[in-house]
């Protein structure tokens, strides 16, 4: 590896890294601590069609005194998938800005009820009443603003096509023999 050597045209060029807010930094070469904290290669050992296998064979690995802390699950072929729950109308969006409104007033009147002199139980149910209508004026103002280019109510999650099991390449060997015999045991009982 070669270092880069200043330019004697560049004014203000020394070779050495300028010091920054926090110091002079340290580059990787210099820096004996950082080359033990980087990360070594890693091996996949593994790839499960679903999350709970994939979870069911790092469980394993740990049940049998295997290092977890050198194992990553990763999802790969990630794709977002949004599920439409239903058609949303004014009636429905200001019944969910009430839903919301309520629990945000409840908070509220918990919080000076807790305070209050007086009828605690009161200063409750009028924080709830009143966080409940606020929250069902905004809830439907807000879907009228829309003019009507988002008439549904949605969920999106993200969703992988597999999960590998990730190790450090140093203990990929005992992890793949941990995983063989989970396969056996797991072909026997079916």
């Amino acid at each position: 590896m070669t270092t880069p050597t200043p330019d004697p045209a560049m004014p203000g060029t020394s070779g050495a890294v300028p010091p920054g807010p926090a110091g002079v930094p340290a580059t990787p070469a210099a820096d004996p601590t950082a080359q033990a904290t980087m990360p070594g290669a890693t091996v996949s050992v593994a790839t499960y069609p679903d999350y709970a296998l994939a979870q069911q064979a790092v469980d394993y690995l740990s049940d049998n005194k295997f290092p977890v802390e050198r194992t990553s699950i990763v999802g790969t072929d990630l794709r977002l998938v949004e599920n439409v729950l239903g058609r949303m109308t004014t009636a429905r969006a200001a019944l969910a800005g009430a839903a919301s409104g309520a629990w945000f007033g409840l908070f509220i009147g918990l919080f000076f009820g807790i305070f209050s002199d007086s009828n605690w139980v009161g200063v409750i149910l009028l924080g709830l009443i009143i966080g409940g209508v606020w929250g069902a004026v905004f809830g439907a103002i807000a879907h009228a603003m829309t003019r009507g280019r988002r008439d549904f109510a949605s969920r999106s999650s993200l969703q992988a096509a597999q999960y590998a099991v990730i190790v450090d390449a140093e203990v990929a060997d005992g992890a793949r023999q941990l995983l063989t015999r989970l396969n056996w045991q797991n072909s026997g009982a079916g």
